[in-house]
């Protein structure tokens, strides 16, 4: 997409190297990164601000009365100008378990918006978590819409999507698992485990199948026993294993985030939101795929009582990751935009180098954000 050249001038700026002081960032009019030099002329001055690499939300469904099953162009340009104001430069728009007309709607309204483009952070493209999930670990799935696992089908959304289909997730103990984890690897196609009652040994086949990681992990899986990894052992362990991790305090204790750190390392950590549509709203009901939930003190929950989904911003979980690991911001920064964008398959996005998209986002020295551009086009703080 073509833009006007820009140079940005910041007191500091994160790039792949670690940080630069006065540093300049030179934006060509093909939305690239074409230089990042100490000093020098510029175009617009940041002043004390500091220019990093935008964020990359690799797991969310909504936020501002807006959600991905709402298949409408309006709700996924919403999202992203709403996600751009808080730092993020690209995002995995997330499905939920539902018919199966309503999710060929989300998959073809997310091919469409991409075509169309978005005025905010991009669409990276379709996440489809479910319909292939099992009862005991539903989570805020319906049950009566899982279903058995189908190549067939997956084949029929895969064509759909035309080339948007990014991740999808699904239960490594169903039948049929293995065999549609190798179909999607072959055809670039991510598979993470989640929602799932898998035995270690089920979910390391999965993974051996070409599975690389799992859901929002400690949550809607198999829990850790020290007789019965489960899947959260499998992913805690296996060196091809990413893991998604919603730190908004209420989906992980931090203790259990600290462990899953200590045991993956900081490349193969994510942190994602798994927000919807009630981020960014005030408390209330909301609808989520085919439940109404129910927010309190920005806190979601089913009838039952389960979590449904978070009201995270991706900036506050890197502060959050900062506070409870003890990182420096550059690491913990890292964990919302190198790692989901590697994961994504977006190598271009999350960092600041020569040859870079550039997507960046200019914060203060307290994490707020000023400014964001996506593939070189400001799209918020322009003035």
């Amino acid at each position: 997409m073509a833009c006007e050249p820009l140079r940005l001038r910041a007191a500091r700026v994160l790039t792949s190297q670690g940080w630069l002081a006065d540093g300049v960032v030179h934006i060509g009019g093909d939305g690239r990164i074409h230089a990042v030099k100490a000093g020098g002329g510029f175009d617009r001055d940041l002043g004390d601000a500091w220019l990093m690499p935008a964020l990359v939300d690799s797991h969310v469904h909504g936020a501002v009365g807006c959600d991905v099953m709402d298949a409408s162009h309006d709700a996924l340009d919403t999202m992203s100008a709403y996600f751009a104001r808080h730092g993020v430069g690209a995002f995995a728009a997330t499905t939920v378990t539902a018919q199966v007309e309503k999710i060929e709607a989300a998959i073809v309204q997310v091919r469409e918006s991409r075509k169309l483009g978005v005025s905010g952070a991009e669409i990276v493209g379709t996440y489809l978590e479910g319909p292939y999930f099992t009862a005991k670990c539903c989570g805020a799935h319906p049950v009566p819409l899982m279903r058995p696992i189908s190549v067939s089908e997956l084949a029929r959304w895969h064509a759909l999507a035309d080339g948007t289909l990014n991740t999808v997730a699904l239960a490594a103990e169903l039948p049929g698992a293995d065999e549609a984890i190798a179909w999607l690897r072959a055809r670039g196609v991510r598979t993470l485990i989640g929602h799932s009652d898998a035995s270690y040994d089920e979910t390391v086949d999965a993974m051996l199948a070409g599975a690389r990681g799992v859901v929002h992990c400690y949550n809607g899986m198999r829990g850790l026993h020290h007789r019965d990894p489960g899947v959260v052992g499998a992913g805690l362990t296996r060196p091809e294993a990413d893991v998604e991790l919603i730190v908004d305090g209420h989906h992980v204790h931090p203790a259990a985030a600290q462990i899953a750190l200590n045991s993956v390392g900081e490349e193969r950590l994510i942190l994602i939101t798994d927000a919807m549509r009630a981020t960014g709203m005030p408390d209330g009901d909301y609808a989520l795929g085919e439940f109404t939930v129910h927010m309190h003190a920005g806190v979601v929950r089913t009838d039952v009582g389960g979590l449904a989904g978070s009201t995270l911003h991706l900036i506050a979980a890197v502060k959050h990751a900062q506070d409870w690991f003890g990182l420096p911001l550059e690491r913990a920064w890292a964990l919302a935009s190198r790692n989901p964008a590697r994961a994504l398959r977006r190598p271009d996005l999350g960092s600041i180098a020569p040859g870079q998209t550039a997507s960046l986002t200019a914060i203060t020295p307290q994490c707020d954000v000023v400014a964001t551009w996506v593939q070189g086009r400001a799209v918020f703080g322009a003035d």
